[in-house]
């Protein structure tokens, strides 16, 4: 993969969205909506525009789902999460899974070992107790995999009609590897984009689990603890590893346009290589759904070194989970703070973020 030259044209629609970006904007938006939540323009103006400038303080103007801690020569990273999801079992999981490998998942996308979680419980009155019996032991058979322990908690119920059954509500703390120097900025021209399995499977899965759709497609939620997948990366390629993310909400597309603003380069996929499921990329197809949108709870997005690539997908292939690792694109300088996809006719599309919320919350 190398470099392609831009032509007049397109620098001139670069230049455009150069600028409509670049103008700072107050949030002034009257109500809030479901856009505001699901992981795209929105909730990007929301944080970036009234909760950064209010709360910012120590690592959080950073923009990452884990803060750090120094507490004397032990560095910790510090995550919190909410979950909301219908219905609350789905093919391959279920929202007490979910709300643990979330939470340990953040803690690992800084590097961090997970080692303890808090976990809150906002109950629907109503709600059949047998439902809350599998779901704790869904959070406890998540936590043994994932090696964390739940610690602390609380529980609260509201009336009917006020929640879609439970929400859970987790904090986590890991204890961060000295070796992993994760920047979210630190990208450069000519590293590699990996990806650690094919993605979309997480919301597909739950939203044929609605069943408003018709289809019948065979998905599995892809959700799974990714801290044996990070020590693998930490293992194999310390010095080449320059971040991590993992694409939930807004899916890939949105993680590459977080990580190309951050470092101002330009992320470019390939669309080609980019792994989605023959049932997964059936359903999206007819649904009019890009998957590259969709909300992954199993995979990570690694930015790596040009030359540590190949030790890298050999790390992660031996990994359970993740044998379907591959390369899916290469970061370039320019255009700056932008995601495209190299299509199969070889032309170029700009990669947005989500406008408004096309997708049904599925996280």
């Amino acid at each position: 993969m190398v470099d392609r030259p831009i032509d007049t044209r397109e620098r001139d629609v670069i230049a455009r969205i150069e600028r409509a970006r670049a103008r700072p904007r107050a949030f002034r938006d009257p109500l809030i909506t479901t856009a505001h939540g699901a992981g795209g323009k929105a909730t990007r103006h929301l944080v970036e525009s009234l909760l950064v400038p209010t709360l910012a303080g120590g690592t959080l103007a950073a923009l990452d789902d884990c803060g750090r801690v120094r507490i004397g020569e032990v560095a910790l990273a510090m995550t919190t999460d909410s979950f909301v999801v219908r219905p609350l079992r789905f093919p391959g999981g279920s929202i007490g899974e979910l709300a643990v490998n979330g939470t340990v998942n953040d803690l690992a996308m800084a590097g961090a070992a997970p080692l303890a979680m808090t976990l809150s419980l906002v109950l629907e009155e109503g709600l059949d107790s047998e439902v809350l019996r599998a779901e704790i032991a869904a959070v406890a058979a998540a936590a043994r995999a994932a090696g964390v322990e739940i610690v602390s908690g609380d529980t609260k119920v509201v009336g009917r009609g006020q929640a879609d059954g439970m929400y859970l509500c987790t904090t986590g703390i890991g204890l961060i590897d000295p070796r992993a120097a994760l920047d979210p900025g630190g990208a450069r021209a000519g590293d590699r984009i990996l990806v650690s399995g094919s993605i979309a499977e997480h919301g597909i899965a739950v939203m044929l689990a609605r069943g408003e759709f018709e289809l019948g497609a065979a998905v599995e939620s892809d959700t799974c603890s990714l801290w044996p997948a990070v020590a693998a990366l930490l293992d194999a390629c310390p010095q080449g590893l320059r971040t991590l993310r993992d694409p939930t909400r807004g899916g890939v597309a949105s993680v590459l346009n977080e990580l190309a603003a951050a470092s101002q380069t330009a992320m470019v996929a390939h669309e080609d290589l980019i792994p989605v499921a023959r049932a997964v990329g059936g359903a999206c197809e007819l649904l009019g759904i890009d998957p590259m949108y969709v909300a992954c709870e199993g995979r990570l997005v690694a930015i790596v070194a040009p030359d540590a690539a190949a030790a890298a997908l050999a790390a992660l292939r031996g990994v359970p989970g993740c044998e379907g690792s591959c390369e899916i694109g290469v970061v370039e300088a320019e255009p700056r703070a932008m995601a495209l996809v190299e299509t199969s006719f070889g032309s170029r599309r700009v990669m947005d973020m989500l406008v408004g919320d096309p997708l049904p919350r599925i996280c």
